[in-house]
């Protein structure tokens, strides 16, 4: 992957030790280095079914904010999360991001998701390594997978907007 990803998540409860058996001050936040964020999409890349599209899994979590790898293989439906923002950076592969515009057939399948059928009148963007994207609470979206997979870290902000 050739990127070396530190993350750090804020948490009240999380305790370090040193590798030497000595103890050191609490550590608050989560982290994956760059070898654990590889070794989780290595595994779960190994564990999903051929015809599987999508799998996510949580990296580092504080309480409600997850900080989590997605892997899709083949597109998604259009969703938007109406109290959660959605913070994600692309860990590899390709794709397209359809944002903004009016989702068309609107349900909620889950307490904080609404699907649709398509997305009309949004803004298209490619999508590759490095790549950082922000969707404002409220806001449909849609992922495109334009290679053999895209891998994404991505967190939902609750009640940001």
């Amino acid at each position: 992957m050739g990127i070396l990803l530190l993350l750090a998540v804020s948490s009240g409860s999380a305790a370090a030790y040193a590798q030497t058996g000595a103890a050191q001050a609490p550590d608050p936040s989560g982290f994956a280095s760059g070898a654990d964020v590889q070794r989780q999409v290595v595994q779960m890349l190994g564990e999903m079914k051929a015809d599987q599209g999508f799998m996510w899994r949580p990296l580092v979590r504080d309480g409600a904010t997850v900080a989590a790898i997605e892997i899709w293989r083949k597109p998604g439906r259009p969703a938007l999360h109406p109290a959660e923002a959605e913070y994600a950076i692309v860990l590899e592969g390709s794709g397209t991001l359809v944002s903004g515009g009016t989702m068309a057939d609107p349900k909620a399948s889950k307490p904080n998701l609404v699907e649709g059928s398509r997305i009309e009148g949004g803004n298209s963007r490619t999508l590759g390594p490095g790549d950082v994207i922000l969707i404002p609470a409220g806001v449909p979206h849609f992922f495109d997978i334009t290679g053999d997979r895209l891998v994404l870290l991505g967190i939902k902000l609750p009640g940001a907007k």
